[in-house]
């Protein structure tokens, strides 16, 4: 079994910023890829950023040069700095992990950004 675990959501100014952890644990050998996902009312999920065990990164457009995602593979933590937030930001950020069982997800955190 694999827990995934995010936290340090909140409620933020446009502009600001906040940073997001996500920590797996449990019978975990070796994590593949992690990534950072969003949901907002009535859309689909979308990714925002993934990095692979080697630290290859990849984003989507609409965070490109404001979010940065990271990891310590030690920790088996993945984290997501958020910077010059936008009210379009606002939405659930699930975090996953791809290990060799299967993927597994977090419950996620609200992030809120007020204008």
């Amino acid at each position: 079994q694999v827990r995934v675990v995010e936290s340090g959501g909140g409620l933020v100014q446009a502009g600001g910023s906040l940073r997001l952890s996500c920590v797996a644990s449990g019978s975990i050998f070796s994590i593949n890829a992690m990534g950072w996902y969003r949901q907002a009312p009535g859309k689909q999920r979308e990714l925002v950023a993934g990095i692979t065990s080697g630290g290859k990164t990849n984003y989507a457009d609409s965070v490109k040069g404001r979010f940065t995602i990271s990891r310590d593979n030690a920790k088996n933590t993945v984290y997501l700095q958020m910077n010059s937030l936008k009210p379009e930001d606002t939405a659930v950020y699930l975090c996953n992990a791809n290990v060799i069982v299967g993927t597994f997800w977090g419950q996620g955190t609200q992030v809120t950004v007020s204008s």
